[in-house]
This record gives C-alpha cells, structure tokens and sequence, in this order.
C-alpha cells in the first residue's frame, strides 16, 4: 500500500513540476512571441482600447488611428495604402496583423517594456494610454519611383543605404490596399480578405522579402565571381576557355551562353567579359575549377539561408551545396536550386559597395513617444563581412564596365554624369506541363555612384516583363530601368 501511494505522490509531484514548467513558459519565455503572433485575436481587439501609433514615412503618418464612434472607438487608416503595404502590411480586429503593424505592434500599441513608465504616468495623471509612432527608414521619392516604374510588371524592388543598412524603398506588385482590411466590419474585412486571397496575382504575397522566391540568374555570378576571388581562384583578367558549348561533367546536359555563340571573338574569354557580357560558360568553368562548396558558402557569408527580419521575417534564400560538378555549374550561374529574394540581392550589391562589409537590413529608424521624445533609436550594425576591401574593389570595378563598355548588357542603367555599378540576370524557370517553355525572370541588381556609394538596388520583373511584353522582355532594357529610376530619386535628393 505505501508504495503504490509512494507513486502516486511521485506521479503527481512530476505532473505539478511538467505543470509548472509548461506555466512559466508561457508567461515568462513565449510571452512576447504569443503576444506578438499575428494570430492572437485578443492582441489584435486590445489594441483597440487604445489610440494606436502612427507609422511614419519622413514624418508624415502612412498609417494612423482615427476616432470610430463605435464599440472598437478607433479605426486603422492608410494613406497611399497599396503604396507602402508591402511594409506597413495590415491592422484587422478579424484577420490579425501582418508587416511592421506586426513586427512593432508592442511599441505602436503602447505594451513595449520601454513604455512602462509611460504608461504609469499616464494612469496617474489619467490621461487616455496611447501607442509610440514608428518612424521608418524609406524615403518617400524612392518608394514612388518603384511604384511607378514598375506599374503594369509584376515582381519588386528593394533599395538600402550601402553604408547603414537602412531600407530606402521596399515595393512590391501587385500590391493591396491594407485600408479595405481595416474597417470595423467583420463581415465587409472578411468579404475583401477572401477576395485578396483568391486573386490569381496574389497581391498579399510580399514579393520583396518572401513568397515563392525566384531563381537569381546572372545576378548570381556577382556571389560566383566574391568566392573566386576572394579566394585567389581568379581576378578580373583571369582567362577561361571560350567554347560555344560546354558538357557538363557526369551529365548529359549541355550549357550555352545567352547568345548562343562564344563569349566575345577570341578563344579565351576573361571574368570581366564574362561578367560584362553575361556570359555562362567561363563562369561555370570556373566554378568547376575551385572548391564544391567555395560559392554556396560565400552565398551563407552574404546572408543566404540565415534568419533575416528587418523587423518583419524575411524567408531565407537558399544556395544549397552542390553535389557534383554538373551541380556547381549550374547553381555557379544562379539556376538549379538556388533561389533569392530581391533583398538578399540588394544586400550582395550593398555589400559590395560598402569595401565588402554587409550591414543588417533595417526598416525601422526610431520609435517616438507621444509627446515626442525619442524611446528608441536604431543604429546600424555589420552583418557581415564576406569579402575583402580589394575584392569588392574588382567586383565594382567589373559592375562599373557592365554598364558603362559598349554593348554592355546593363548599359541601360547608366545615369549621366553618375559612375554606376550594375549587373542584369535572365533567370530560365524550367518548363510548364505541356512542356513550354515558361517565361523568365528578369533581374537587375547594381550601385550608384560607383565611387562613393549612396544606394544599392535589387528589382526582379516576373514572366518576362507580362502579357505587355509577349512574355519574353530582357533583362537589359526592363529591370535596368526601373533601377536606374529609383537610383535618380535616391540621388537627385
């Protein structure tokens, strides 16, 4: 008898410890994670009890509350809502939250730790509790010249101070305006979410940080061209074979460069050229010609495969290790299973314009107090730093003659009186059911000035440019022009 009750008392001693544990785990460690779960109905309604913070673009309000009149007393509203939705993202008392609404909802709703004196000040004086804005880091002349370039294209554009991190544009298209998710309706939010979500377009996807991600293409080969040489493998005027046609090793497939002809008129064709002109053969020869895992690991180093947010979560972008040298072809060019989003390219290219050193993406530039003090202020931070001074050095150098050599295929970036850095990337997509091929994805990713960095851009067009271009506009006259568009707003400020 006193051992079976001996077990109990274990059994039920161990199910108070495991209680306990699983208790203070949810009050204590997952508390901030639960609370902040875009999925967390009673968030989302408490932050109605309060006049919510503003989001803020150079001052002016891009997201704001506004007195109701009903139960909820307050409304979300957007100011250019399909505009800055991609970052904003939505507020909606019955489809949660998503974008910086989300990621900052402790600050704008009042609850963050460093509002806690705040809010004892205001219960004493009993003045109504209100949210911290948050001021971000876009410019405002970027962001509309991403718009407007890129209307009538579906895809997205990403542009960040090389030297800081900060994020001066983030668009993508289609896009949807946040407002038509916002109203005090139940049945009017969930009429238009459920249209958002069956669109064919998918404007809630956020094709900047996340989605289905795209294959890199040519862009790639800037990540190829750091591993080689960074490790000594070749520089600029290293020559590689120049055939029309190369077998790829254990592989029955054969590789060409875009032209279909060899890269240039000699027999050798040098890593500048073969950057210049796009040129897969000589990239994939060297590849082949260095370590397996020499380019995927130089891809982890810039960011691919890390855990990203901005503060929003960014998804990973993938450069797997290569299995044998057909692989490390193919992947050395951006195909196979590499796949990016625009903001991993915008970082390659900011990377290389900050002497090699990738600072940590940032959205969010302070948060402020409703009566204006500032509670927090976001300084930059190094990432990382895969790449020497002298390597970024070559790797400009070479972006500098994609745009500015005759017949270059990034040429249509080039700014009058402006060094610009540049490179484009056609990405192939495989074949559709019927086996057609489908259209390509279009890339552009490069720097300006060349010699004093002010903004590094990354723009991806889907579908070969759409329906406008037949499905098959290049990558040198489409994405090239968007990114000269949102580099001149950057720069004429």
């Amino acid at each position: 008898m006193n051992k079976q009750l001996k077990f109990i008392s274990r059994t039920v001693f161990g199910m108070f410890l495991i209680l306990f544990f699983s208790v203070t785990m949810i009050q204590f460690v997952s508390a901030d994670e639960l609370r902040s779960n875009e999925l967390n109905a009673r968030t989302v309604m408490n932050g109605y009890k309060i006049e919510r913070g503003s989001i803020l673009v150079d001052g002016e309000p891009i997201a704001y509350s506004t007195p109701s009149g009903d139960e909820y007393r307050f409304v979300r509203q957007y100011s250019d809502g399909a505009l800055y939705a991609p970052i904003t993202g939505y507020f909606s008392h019955s489809q949660g939250m998503t974008g910086i609404e989300s990621s900052m909802n402790r600050d704008l709703s009042g609850t963050g730790d460093a509002q806690f004196f705040t809010r004892i000040m205001q219960t004493l004086t009993g003045v109504e509790p209100q949210g911290s804005s948050v001021e971000l880091t876009i410019d405002a002349a970027a962001q509309q010249a991403a718009a407007t370039a890129m209307e009538g294209f579906e895809g997205a554009v990403v542009a960040i101070d090389p030297s800081t991190g900060r994020i001066r544009a983030l668009y993508s298209t289609p896009s949807f305006d946040p407002n038509t998710l916002s109203s005090n309706s139940d049945a009017e939010i969930i009429t238009n979410y459920r249209q958002l979500e069956e669109d064919p377009s998918q404007p809630l996807q956020n094709r900047a940080t996340g989605g289905d991600l795209y294959h890199p293409g040519s862009v790639y080969k800037l990540v190829t061209a750091a591993a080689a040489i960074e490790s000594g493998a070749a520089t600029p005027s290293t020559e590689f074979d120049n055939p029309t046609q190369l077998s790829l090793p254990q592989s029955s497939a054969v590789m060409h460069n875009s032209t279909r002809q060899a890269c240039g008129t000699g027999a050798k064709a040098t890593l500048q050229q073969a950057l210049v002109f796009s040129c897969n053969i000589p990239i994939a020869e060297m590849a082949m010609g260095m370590d397996r895992n020499e380019v995927s690991e130089m891809a982890n180093a810039f960011g691919f495969g890390q855990d990203i947010t901005i503060p929003n979560p960014v998804t990973p972008s993938e450069a797997p290790a290569p299995m044998d040298d057909a692989q490390v072809a193919l992947s050395s060019i951006g195909q196979l299973d590499v796949r990016v989003t625009p903001l991993q390219m915008a970082m390659v290219s900011a990377g290389i314009a900050n002497d090699g050193e990738v600072m940590t993406p940032q959205l969010v530039d302070r948060v402020i107090t409703p009566d204006l003090r500032v509670e927090k202020e976001y300084a930059p931070e190094t990432f990382s730093q895969p790449i020497s001074q002298e390597t970024a050095d070559a790797l400009t150098g070479m972006m500098e003659h994609g745009v500015s050599d005759p017949g270059a295929y990034a040429a249509n970036a080039a700014i009058p009186g402006v060094r610009v850095a540049g490179k484009t990337g056609t990405a192939e997509n495989g074949t559709d059911d019927a086996g057609n091929e489908r259209p390509y994805t279009l890339w552009f990713t490069g720097f300006a000035p060349a010699d004093d960095p002010e903004i590094a851009v990354a723009v991806v067009i889907a579908d070969g440019g759409g329906e406008a271009y037949g499905f098959e506009g290049g990558s040198y006259e489409l994405p090239t022009a968007v990114g000269k568009q949102v580099m001149e707003a950057v720069l004429s400020e």
